[in-house]
């Protein structure tokens, strides 16, 4: 569906005038094209006290083969980079900042004190205008939970709210993301780093990711061009939209998909799968039998290494006006069909060791919305779900995270009244709506073999939307 205010704003004269009316001007994102590199552009690293993240950055940015440069205030960055073989240098000259770049990079994990906020201030002030368009941020802390005093748990907590009005405030499609990194993981970071330095994460903002001790199997890919080859991956609600754009994504990553729909779906299905060259199931995951006929699909298979939950359905009225069958179906569909499948995949081994389980919620979930209380009560259920099932799963080496996709362009929401669809795309940070393949990304960054210190996340696709946590 097109925007015709995006394609408007980010022409000359459409440009010329929205300045002239002091109207907002979203900048078209860049998006990611098989073959590109993770960068295109230096990164700029700085640090609090004591910062504890250098060697394993170090060791990432030599395999992505990205160049860096060092703030005043990280002289000590010079001497890891130089280890792992990185072009490195300082930026700025005697106060005045140096050369534009493509993402900041800071390493809060040593903070221990609010006393020490001084050095995120100096970081930022210095680079906030230094920042390229659609570049990214990244400030890397400890998950405050597992900090060792209140006060180390207050200064990392306070990072979120930098982290989120830096998302709002640098405007010009920039990124920023707060990466919480457990004592001992440092070196499960790249797949992240890969993922949310790159154009895959274009419509990822404002979000707080957690990586935690390895899951199982997951060791660095042979080719970081194709990290699922060799890869079973189940997708549900495949033939269109959002599931069509997960599967293309996946296929592209290298994997053997499995593109599942109701057996209505299956001209679309079938048509998938050909340009694909994925197989099918027409199976409708709401049935009875639905978690035996996937289980005997999977062991018949060898197992499957990833499934993505991407079925849903919708059913809208208020709930003073629902009848009860839509609330029945929305939460059978969208829930409770997936707590039956992964109960009875789990039990009967079907999913290889260092699988993936992916699920899909929604803004809707976090944030609740008009008419949608089933819908709302079902995707929020999805959250529950991943933040208590993911502890226990991962005793079994395998991992649960879940999006959380905000207005994304799709056959449903151009049925949306205009006004609607106007405010869904604008009230957000990016100031425009997403796309299927930015969620798509986001999946195949949680489905990657290299992804094994992320459990139990949930990560908003929206453009940092201006509603919810």
């Amino acid at each position: 569906m097109t925007d015709s205010y995006l394609n408007f704003a980010n022409s000359v004269a459409g440009a010329k005038l929205l300045s002239a009316l002091g109207l907002p001007k979203p900048m078209a994102l860049e998006r990611f094209e098989a073959g590109q590199p993770v960068l295109k552009g230096p990164i700029l690293l700085g640090a609090g006290p004591d910062p504890q993240m250098l060697p394993a950055l170090a060791q990432a940015f030599a395999s992505m083969h990205v160049q860096s440069l060092a703030h005043a205030q990280l002289p000590q960055w010079i001497a890891p980079a130089n280890k792992a073989g990185l072009m490195t240098g300082r930026w700025g000259v005697d106060g005045h900042a140096g050369d534009k770049v493509k993402a900041l990079v800071f390493d809060a994990t040593g903070m221990t004190d609010s006393s020490q906020s001084d050095a995120l201030y100096q970081f930022f002030h210095d680079s906030a205008r230094s920042v390229l368009p659609c570049g990214r941020v990244l400030i890397l802390g400890r998950p405050p939970e597992s900090c060792v005093s209140p006060r180390q748990a207050t200064i990392q907590r306070a990072l979120e709210g930098l982290s989120r009005s830096l998302a709002k405030e640098l405007k010009k499609s920039i990124a920023v993301q707060l990466v919480y990194v457990a004592q001992g993981a440092e070196f499960q970071i790249e797949s992240s780093l890969r993922f949310l330095l790159s154009p895959r994460s274009a419509y990822v903002t404002g979000q707080v990711v957690r990586i935690g001790a390895a899951v199982g199997n997951g060791n660095a890919p042979a080719n970081w061009d194709q990290p699922l080859a060799g890869k079973k991956v189940l997708v549900t609600g495949a033939s269109r939209g959002i599931g069509a754009s997960i599967a293309q994504v996946m296929t592209r990553e290298g994997a053997s998909v499995i593109a599942l729909d109701v057996p209505q779906a299956k001209e679309g299905l079938d048509a998938l799968a050909l340009q694909l060259g994925a197989s099918t199931l027409a199976l409708d995951i709401g049935a009875e039998d639905a978690p035996r006929r996937l289980t005997e699909a999977a062991l018949a298979q060898g197992g499957w290494d990833v499934v993505v939950h991407n079925a849903g359905i919708t059913r809208d009225k208020t709930i003073a006006n629902m009848k009860v069958e839509f609330w029945q179906s929305v939460m059978n569909v969208n829930l409770s069909a997936q707590e039956r499948i992964n109960d009875a995949l789990v039990e009967a081994g079907a999913l290889t060791s260092g699988a993936r389980i992916v699920c899909v919620s929604s803004i809707s979930g976090i944030a609740g919305n008009v008419g949608q209380t089933n819908y709302a009560l079902s995707k929020a259920g999805v959250v529950g779900m991943v933040q208590s099932l993911a502890p226990v799963l991962a005793l079994k080496g395998i991992t649960l995270n879940a999006v959380a996709p905000g207005f994304i362009e799709t056959q449903m929401t151009a049925t949306v009244p205009f006004a609607i669809r106007e405010a869904g795309r604008r009230l957000n940070a990016m100031g425009q709506g997403g796309l299927p393949q930015d969620v798509a990304e986001t999946i195949a960054w949680l489905a990657s073999p290299a992804s094994n210190g992320l459990n139990g996340n949930v990560i908003r696709v929206c453009g940092q939307a201006l509603i919810g946590a």
